[in-house]
């Protein structure tokens, strides 16, 4: 038994069976051969379309290109391509005299908006006499420009081209002038920041702008926005005002205000015993003057009329004096050279150190002259007492009586009265004193002088004291004591004490 195989060759199936299956494998193989020659045929009549179309259509786009190419040769041979402006405006599309045309109508109608900070005002191209002055710039703009590089267009620059204009600088300055901004009964002048007292410290006042303008600064402003084209102009943005020239975060003012501070919160005592005079920061801030750069100083003028009320307050030099005699009496003094006076000189200055070194203190002031007692009271309660008219001393120490005396005084006949009547004060402490007058060479072993060549010793000479002797018996003016006496008077009393003599 033959077994049949078949074949599948091309897609064609043969079997093996003969002579009429070779034949029909053939046909197809034929048929088979034939098709795919048509289907190449027909694909390359296909891209040989495709191939003809796209030159006909790069042909074309070519033709487009030149007719617009030369399109735009022709018309930019008569406009502008480039980018620029003139007088604000666009220059791209336009001839020559229409760019002119423009530039010329646009500069008639010209006007200038001015902002300022009380509103906008306005000057026209009229009010003064602005006119386009062809000087043939934008025809020397388009003879630059090459027709044949029009495509070139979106590459070209910007800029804005100046023309020439001509203008009335006169009739400008008066219509600068005649802006309201301009006028001085419009303005209000800035001020400075600066340092105020309240609430017991300085504090920083912000500076204030206010509104004022110069002419000088505005005219070429305007003069410059009106040649360059300008439709609105900032005065305050071109920074044409008049500024302050402190301002509220000026380092300078701000160290300063520091500074100031620490001098004002000093407070300073002056210590007279039973009273006080105090100098505050309110007293200091008053006193404070402010310089140029952030300087400060302290008025010594005012401080000066403190120290005078301090002065007239506590000086009781040469004043007059209350007095409680050891009798229980009150007697009034006058003059005499006791007591305490201030230095005002001396005291300002010290002041003034003072404050400037910035910290709390309790002082004295300077004196000229001092006694012994600060009080109000300044004879206090240790003092020599003489009365005259019992011929009697006493001497207290610390309120304490220790020696009661009697004494003689100047002769009276002889006119060698004891000065009487005021409050002296002790100026030295002698011993073994030769005292020399005109009459007189005696030595004393207690020399007290309270003033000039009048002081209390001790008189060796005398065998009796008190009484009426004063009135005949001579002393030269000096208050004559027993050596008894006048032993402990010496080791009790020092310079300084005051000698009351009545």
């Amino acid at each position: 038994m033959i077994e049949k195989k078949s074949y599948n060759v091309l897609g064609i199936d043969s079997g093996l069976c003969g002579t009429a299956g070779i034949r029909r494998y053939r046909a197809q193989k034929e048929g088979f051969i034939l098709t795919q020659r048509t289907r190449l045929g027909q694909e390359r009549k296909r891209q040989r379309r495709r191939i003809m179309r796209r030159r006909r259509i790069l042909i074309a786009a070519l033709a487009a290109l030149a007719v617009i190419y030369i399109w735009g040769c022709f018309y930019y041979s008569r406009h502008f391509y480039g980018g620029g402006t003139v007088f604000g405006i666009a220059i791209r599309g336009q001839t020559v005299e229409s760019l002119k045309e423009g530039v010329r109508e646009k500069i008639g109608s010209y006007s200038l908006t001015i902002q300022t900070r009380d509103g906008e005002e306005t000057i026209t191209a009229e009010a003064m006499w602005l006119e386009y002055d062809d000087q043939e710039e934008i025809d020397a703009l388009f003879a630059e420009q090459t027709p044949a590089l029009w495509f070139l267009m979106f590459r070209t620059t910007k800029d804005d081209l100046d023309v020439a204009m001509t203008i009335d600088e006169r009739m400008l300055g008066e219509a600068v002038g005649a802006l309201f901004c301009m006028q001085t009964e419009n303005m209000t002048a800035p001020t400075d920041a600066y340092l105020e007292y309240e609430d017991g410290a300085f504090v920083v006042r912000a500076e204030t702008y206010g509104n004022q303008l110069e002419y000088d600064t505005v005219y070429p402003v305007i003069y410059d926005a009106v040649f360059g084209g300008d439709s609105v102009i900032s005065l305050d943005e071109l920074s044409c005002y008049v500024a302050p020239e402190v301002y509220s975060d000026t380092e300078g003012l701000l160290t300063e205000c520091d500074e100031v501070n620490r001098a004002a919160a000093v407070e300073i005592t002056y210590d007279f015993s039973d009273r006080t005079m105090v100098v505050d920061g309110s007293m200091i801030a008053e006193w404070i003057v402010f310089g140029e750069d952030f300087s400060w100083s302290l008025d010594e003028e005012a401080i000066a009329d403190y120290t005078y009320e301090m002065t007239y307050e506590t000086d009781t030099f040469g004043q007059t004096h209350t007095f409680t005699t050891s009798y229980g009496s009150e007697i009034t003094l006058k003059g005499g050279d006791y007591g305490w006076c201030i230095n005002q000189s001396q005291t300002v200055e010290q002041l003034v150190g003072l404050i400037q070194a910035g910290e709390p203190v309790t002082t004295e002031p300077v004196y000229r002259y001092s006694g012994i007692c600060r009080d109000t009271d300044d004879i206090g309660d240790s003092y020599v007492e003489v009365c005259i008219s019992t011929q009697t001393m006493w001497v207290y120490s610390e309120g304490e009586c220790v020696v009661t005396t009697s004494i003689v005084t100047g002769d009276v006949a002889k006119g060698y009265d004891t000065p009487s009547g005021g409050v002296w004060a002790i100026d030295a402490r002698l011993q073994d004193y030769m005292m020399t007058g005109q009459d007189y060479d005696v030595e004393v072993s207690y020399w007290l002088p309270f003033t000039g060549n009048v002081g209390i010793h001790d008189a060796a000479w005398r065998s009796e004291f008190g009484g009426d002797i004063y009135k005949t018996n001579e002393s030269h003016s000096c208050v004559n004591t027993p050596v008894s006496a006048m032993k402990t008077v010496y080791e009790y009393v020092q310079i300084g004490w005051p000698v009351i003599v009545y």
